[in-house]
C-alpha cells in the first residue's frame, strides 16, 4: 500500500510539473505536443485513404493507409503510395468509364470496369498533362514543349505539334497562313508525324482468331461497321491531307511557351507565351553560416516595382493550317485602358498621358466537353480587372461574359490567381466564383441567354467548390454560420435543395471520395489539433475517427483554454472578430498582450486548431501569468468578404492598426485593463503592424516586439505589395504612409526586433536599413536580436526559445515594473 502511494505521489508530481508551462517546453519541436495527420487523399477506387502522420514520433511523417473495408490503419510501401498519390491526380473521360495518370513521367490508361491498366509510353523524357479527345478515341499528352495524340484502338502515337525553340514565327495580322498541313482537323486526327505503330499485322496469309471474329463482326453489323469507317476515316484523313511528312514549324524564339493544349474535337491548339522582362535586377540573401566557411549568396528576389514580362496567346486551327494572334486592345477587351482611381493625385503625371493598353494574362481556354465553346479568364497585370470572354477559336475574337473589376485588387475565394473556381455544366453553361456583391460566391453563366445567375449570396464566403460526377450537384465548403466557423454542404446544380453534411462546430479540410459517396476530413476545434475522420457523404451519417495521437499525455496535462470569441466595435461602425485570453480573477494584472496575425490577407480568429500554436500555447502562458490576450482579425484579413480584404488598400498601417488601436480602447473600457500596460507583438506583417503601432501611436502600446518586420514596403516583392500600394514610382503617397521607416522618429517606448538573416521572404535588408535610422535618430529603447541560420519561418527549437524568452522578458520588464 505503501509502495502504490509512492507511486501515486510520482505520478501527480510529474503531472503538476508538465502543466505548468514555460517557453523552454512550448517552444521544443512540436512533436512533444503530439502527431496530427495531414494531405489526405482517397484511392482511386474510393476503398481506401492515404495521409501523412508520424505517430511514433520519427524524424519526419509517414504515410500510412486506411482501409473501409476493414477499418484498420497501416503504413503504405513506396510503391503503393507513389501509385496512390498517381491516381488521386488522375483524369477522367466524361463518362468517368476511363482514367489517365502519369507516374514516374510515363502515362497510364486504365480501364475502371476491368480494372486493366495500359502503358501508353515508356521513355526516358517527361510525359505529362495526358487529357481524353475526340470521344475518347485519342489520348492527347505534353512532351518536350510539343502535344503527341496516342489512338485508344489502334496504339498510333502521332506527334501533333512542331514547336521550337531560336528562330520566331512572327505573326503579322490576326490570322497567319502557310506552311505544311497542320494536323486534326474537320473532326477528325489529321496531320503529324507517325512516331510508333502498335496495331498488330498479320505476318502472313493465314488468319487466326482474333482478326477473323473481327472480320465477322463488322459483316454482321451495319452500326459497327459505320463505326469503324468514321473512325479509320479521321486517321485517313491525316495521311490523305499531308504535303510531306514534317509538321508546321512554330517557331517561339526564346520565349517560355505555358499553358500549351488542344480542343476535345482536335482542332485547335492554344498556348501562352512569357517574354521574361529586361533590366530586372534580383536581389540576394547572405549566408554567413554555411558548412564551408565561406559566405554564400542565395538568389532571391526582385522588388516591387521591377519590369514585368509580356504574355502572348496563340491559336493554331490545325483544319486551317492557320495560326492566330489573340488581339488584346481596347476594341476587343472592353475596359483595358481604364486607369487606376489614384491617378487623380497625380494630375501632373497622368493628367495628359494617354491611357495606355494594359498587360494581361489569358489564362484557358476552358473548353466544354465537344470543343463547341471556349471560355478565357483574362487578368490584368494590376490585377485590378478581370474579363470572363468567350473566345471563338476559328478567329480568335474575343466576346465578353462577365467583368469584375476593383480598384483596389482582384481576390477572394476561388477567385484569386491559378486556383480560380471554373468548370462546365453542359455544353452551355459554366460555372464560377466572383466577389460582385462584396463576398465571394458562386455563379452560372448561360451562353444562350447570356445571363448570369448567383446561386449562392450572402454575407459570407465560398471557400471551395467542387461539381458532382453528374454535373447534377455541387459541393461547398462555406462560412456561412460564423466567420470562424466551416461546413461542408451539399446544393443542387441550379441553387436550390441546400443540405449541411457536417454539423460541427470548428474546422474541417474536406477531401470526397472519387465515387462522391465517402468524405474524409481533418477535423479540428480551438484548442484540439487536427484528427482524420471518415463518414458516407450525406447529412446524419456516422463518423468514424481514423486517428487519435493528435495530443500526447504531456500535452493532455495542462486544461488549453479554449478562447472567447467577441467582437470589437470599430471607430466607423464595423465590428472586428477577436479571440479573448482572459487570466483567472486572482492572477490578473491589469496588463494586455495584443497579437498581430502574418500575412495581412490571413484568418486567425475562428474555431479551429491554429497554424499559430506555438503563439497559442505562448498566450496560454501568458493568461497564466495574469495577462489578458486577444488577437484580432484586422482589416485585411480573410474570410470576411471584399471590404474588409481591401481595407488597406494604398493605406497599409491605417484601418489595420486602427482596428488594433480600438481592440486596446476596448480593453481599458470593458476589461479593466491599465492603459499604460498595453503590449503588442507579431511577425512579419505583425512585425509591420507593431512597428506602426509603437511609431505612430506611441501612447497607445507601452511595448512590442517586431519579428521578421517589414520595415519599407519599397523593398517587398512585387506581386504582394503592388496589389495594395500600386508601384512606388506610380503611387509614391500610398508608400510613404505605409512604411515604417518613415515614421521612426515616432518611437517613444520599448521595442524589441527579432529577424533571421537568410530570410528569403522579408530580407534581413529591411531590418539594418530601419537599424541605421534609429542609431541616426538617436533612439535607444530598441534592441535587435538576429538568428543567423533563419528563414522568414523559423525551424529549430533553439530559436524560437530565445525568440519568446526574449518577448516575455520585455512585457515582464516594461509592463510590469514599475
Amino acid at each position: 500500500m505503501k509502495n502504490k502511494l509512492l507511486i501515486l505521489g510520482f505520478l501527480l508530481a510529474g503531472f503538476s510539473a508538465s502543466a505548468q508551462l514555460t517557453v523552454e517546453k512550448i517552444m521544443r519541436d512540436p512533436k512533444w505536443i503530439g502527431s496530427s495527420p495531414s494531405n489526405a487523399f482517397w484511392s482511386a477506387d474510393s476503398k481506401k485513404i492515404y495521409f501523412s502522420w508520424n505517430p511514433d514520433k520519427k524524424i519526419s511523417d509517414s504515410v500510412y493507409v486506411y482501409s473501409l473495408a476493414s477499418a484498420s490503419t497501416a503504413k503504405a510501401s513506396l510503391q503503393e503510395v507513389q501509385l496512390a498519390q498517381a491516381t488521386n491526380n488522375a483524369v477522367y473521360n466524361d463518362k468517368r468509364s476511363k482514367m489517365l495518370y502519369a507516374l514516374r513521367g510515363d502515362l497510364y490508361l486504365v480501364d475502371i470496369a476491368s480494372n486493366k491498366t495500359t502503358r501508353i509510353t515508356q521513355t526516358q523524357e517527361q510525359e505529362f498533362g495526358p487529357r481524353f479527345i475526340l470521344n475518347d478515341e485519342w489520348v492527347v499528352y505534353n512532351r518536350n514543349q510539343n502535344l503527341f495524340g496516342w489512338n485508344t484502338q489502334s496504339g498510333v502515337t502521332l506527334q501533333l505539334t512542331n514547336i521550337t525553340r531560336g528562330s520566331e514565327t512572327v505573326v503579322t495580322s490576326a490570322a497567319l497562313t502557310g506552311g505544311g498541313r497542320g494536323g486534326f482537323g474537320g473532326g477528325g486526327l489529321a496531320g503529324g508525324n507517325i512516331i510508333q505503330q502498335r496495331a498488330v499485322q498479320p505476318t502472313s496469309g493465314i488468319q487466326t482468331q482474333e482478326p477473323w471474329l473481327r472480320s465477322q463482326q463488322l459483316e454482321l453489323f451495319e452500326v459497327l461497321k459505320e463505326r469503324k469507317e468514321k473512325r479509320d476515316a479521321r486517321v485517313d484523313f491525316l495521311r490523305a491531307n499531308r504535303d510531306t511528312d514534317t509538321l508546321k514549324l512554330i517557331g517561339i524564339g526564346e520565349k517560355q511557351l505555358q499553358n500549351l493544349q488542344i480542343s476535345p474535337d482536335g482542332r485547335f491548339v492554344t498556348y501562352r507565351l512569357y517574354t521574361a522582362p529586361a533590366g530586372g535586377k534580383n536581389t540576394i540573401v547572405p549566408d554567413y553560416v554555411t558548412e564551408t566557411g565561406f559566405t554564400t549568396d542565395i538568389p532571391a528576389r526582385t522588388k516591387v516595382g521591377a519590369p514585368l514580362g509580356r504574355y502572348e496567346f496563340f491559336v493554331f486551327d490545325k483544319t486551317k493550317d492557320k495560326l492566330i494572334a489573340v488581339v488584346v486592345d481596347s476594341i476587343s477587351v472592353p475596359g483595358i485602358t481604364d486607369q487606376p482611381d489614384y491617378v487623380k493625385d497625380y494630375p501632373k503625371q497622368f493628367g495628359t498621358r494617354r491611357a495606355p493598353v494594359r498587360g494581361v494574362m489569358i489564362n484557358g481556354p476552358y473548353w466544354n466537353a465537344t470543343g463547341s465553346a471556349a471560355i478565357v479568364d483574362i487578368r490584368s497585370q494590376d490585377n485590378k480587372d478581370r474579363w470572363i470572354m468567350q473566345l471563338d477559336a476559328e478567329t480568335g475574337k474575343l466576346k465578353l461574359l462577365d467583368r469584375q473589376r476593383d480598384n483596389a485588387w482582384i481576390g477572394g475565394p476561388g477567385v484569386s490567381g491559378f486556383g480560380a473556381t471554373f468548370g462546365w455544366i453542359d455544353e452551355g453553361q459554366f460555372y464560377f466564383q466572383s466577389e460582385a456583391t462584396g463576398y465571394s460566391h458562386l455563379y452560372v453563366y448561360d451562353l444562350k441567354s447570356n445571363a448570369k445567375k448567383a446561386l449562392t449570396g450572402g454575407q459570407y464566403e465560398v471557400q471551395s467548390v467542387s461539381l458532382s460526377n453528374n454535373n447534377q450537384h455541387f459541393y461547398l465548403l462555406t462560412n456561412e454560420e460564423h466567420p470562424g466557423k466551416l461546413n461542408w454542404y451539399r446544393i443542387n446544380k441550379d441553387g436550390s435543395g441546400k443540405e449541411k453534411i457536417t454539423d460541427k462546430t470548428g474546422g474541417y479540410e474536406v477531401s470526397m471520395s472519387p465515387d462522391e459517396k465517402w468524405i474524409a476530413y481533418r477535423y479540428s476545434y480551438s484548442n484540439k489539433p487536427w484528427e482524420l475522420f471518415v463518414q458516407e457523404n450525406a447529412v446524419g451519417k456516422p463518423v468514424t475517427q481514423i486517428t487519435n495521437k493528435a495530443v500526447s499525455e504531456e500535452f493532455k496535462s495542462y486544461a488549453w483554454r479554449d478562447p472567447q470569441m467577441i467582437t470589437i466595435p470599430a471607430r466607423d461602425g464595423q465590428q472586428i472578430y477577436a479571440r479573448l485570453y482572459e487570466p483567472v480573477k486572482a492572477k490578473k494584472n491589469k496588463a494586455a498582450v495584443i497579437f498581430v496575425h502574418g500575412a495581412g490577407y490571413l484568418q486567425n480568429v475562428h474555431y479551429w486548431w491554429s497554424s499559430y500554436f506555438r503563439e497559442y500555447m505562448f498566450h496560454n502562458l501568458l493568461a497564466d501569468q495574469g495577462y489578458t490576450v486577444i488577437d484580432i482579425d484586422y482589416r485585411a484579413s480573410s474570410g470576411y468578404g471584399r471590404d474588409w480584404r481591401t481595407g488597406i488598400y494604398r493605406h497599409m498601417g491605417g484601418k489595420d492598426l486602427d482596428d488594433h488601436v480600438d481592440a486596446a480602447k476596448m480593453l481599458t473600457e470593458k476589461y479593466g485593463i491599465d492603459a499604460g500596460k498595453i503590449g503588442i507583438y507579431g511577425g512579419s506583417y505583425g512585425g509591420f503592424i507593431t512597428l506602426m503601432g509603437l511609431f505612430t501611436t506611441p501612447d497607445v502600446f507601452k511595448a512590442g516586439a517586431a519579428l521578421r518586420p517589414v520595415t519599407d514596403w519599397a523593398h517587398y516583392n512585387h506581386g504582394y505589395t503592388s496589389n495594395i500600394l500600386n508601384e512606388p514610382f506610380n503611387d509614391s503617397i500610398a508608400y510613404a504612409k505605409s512604411s515604417p521607416i518613415n515614421f521612426a522618429n515616432g518611437l517613444k517606448n520599448n521595442l524589441l526586433i527579432c529577424h533571421g538573416m537568410v530570410d528569403v521572404n522579408v530580407h534581413f535588408q529591411d531590418v539594418v536599413r530601419l537599424s541605421q535610422k534609429l542609431i541616426e535618430l538617436g533612439k535607444d529603447n530598441w534592441e535587435l536580436a538576429v538568428y543567423p541560420m533563419e528563414d522568414h519561418g523559423f525551424v529549430e527549437p533553439s530559436s524560437w526559445t530565445d525568440e519568446y524568452k526574449r518577448i516575455l522578458k520585455l512585457f515582464n520588464d516594461k509592463l510590469l515594473k514599475k
